[in-house]
């Protein structure tokens, strides 16, 4: 018990470090490259931050873990939506561009409709008996490859704001090399160590993959999210965080149900349409909020809704 809390203040230290490089790195990135901070939010952050996710879900799925593999997934991306969102928000006025609410946020939401479709029985509430075959993975993956061409469409419409270079190329280098692997191994050590203490309590896998692990793969996004809105990036903080959901839909849930299907054992319809209600939910906010701004508020809306979910989780465990 003593090694696995020294594992998770470790791990918290090192995700907290690696989020300050990341950020940093990012947005002289953007500046040298003149691209927009949203578009490296969407990309190189995003993908970074959700190397936790895709180490953890891949790897559970080959050792027959899917309880680990797909609560992972389901965990982080309420995770991100509800309580980073909303934790952020409560720190800083989430501002955004208008044209978010017909690119970036409905391809976040089409995620999480997809997720449901490849899941069989969960669209209409079924018993959690089937799985996700490769097919579904592939389907996925194809989602994926839209995703990322739509994306580097951006950076040549003339949409994006352009950005002055100011930080030399080796520092770029070293900030994000430097935040992403203080990222992943910080995340990797919280989330040994939070699973053996959640272990040693009786909690049972699935409920670990949905909340554990979920969380602690997700502090990297949480810890970049916070620290760009503090410093007044909010296009790196928003898009890090969509796409980081779309990622852990499309590509991470996607190699992983490609490599082996995943199991639907263990988990309830429940958990699919509180995904999906997390995604309409961040639609809702964005599109009726007012002024294109996620105001504390409904920061605080989101962040409530997901202790709600988890406060669901604990009491069914």
């Amino acid at each position: 018990m003593i090694l696995s809390t020294a594992f998770f203040i470790i791990g918290i230290v090192l995700v907290i470090l690696g989020a300050d490089w990341l950020t940093k790195g990012a947005s002289a990135l953007a500046r040298r490259f003149k691209i927009s901070e949203l578009v490296i939010g969407l990309t190189i952050v995003a993908l970074g931050t959700s190397l936790p996710e895709l180490v953890i879900s891949v790897g559970s799925a080959l050792k027959g873990s899917s309880g680990l593999a797909l609560g992972n997934v389901i965990g982080s991306n309420i995770f991100n939506g509800l309580l980073i969102l909303g934790v952020t928000a409560l720190i800083a006025p989430i501002k955004f561009d208008v044209r978010m609410l017909t690119r970036e946020i409905p391809f976040n939401l089409l995620a999480s409709v997809v997720i449901l479709l490849v899941s069989g029985s969960m669209l209409v509430g079924g018993a959690p008996n089937e799985q996700i075959t490769r097919y579904g993975g592939l389907l996925l993956l194809c989602f994926l490859a839209v995703f990322i061409r739509y994306t580097f469409s951006i950076t040549g419409n003339g949409e994006e704001e352009k950005l002055q270079e100011t930080v030399s190329p080796w520092k770029i280098a070293l900030f994000i090399v430097a935040g992403l692997a203080s990222l992943i191994l910080g995340g990797n050590i919280f989330v040994d160590g939070a699973t053996e203490i959640a272990r040693s309590f009786g909690i049972s896998e699935a409920v670990i993959g949905i909340t554990i692990v979920s969380a602690g793969s997700s502090l990297p996004e949480l810890a970049v999210s916070v620290n760009a809105a503090r410093k007044g990036n909010v296009g790196i903080a928003l898009g890090n965080v969509l796409g980081s959901n779309i990622l852990n839909i499309f590509f991470i849930l996607g190699c992983s149900a490609a490599i082996t299907p995943i199991k639907l054992d263990g988990f309830s319809y429940v958990d699919f349409y509180v995904l999906l209600a997390s995604s309409l939910l961040i639609y809702i906010v964005a599109k009726f909020g007012g002024k294109s701004t996620i105001t504390r508020l409904e920061g605080g809306v989101l962040a409530a809704a997901y202790v709600a979910y988890t406060t669901y989780l604990i009491l069914n465990a």
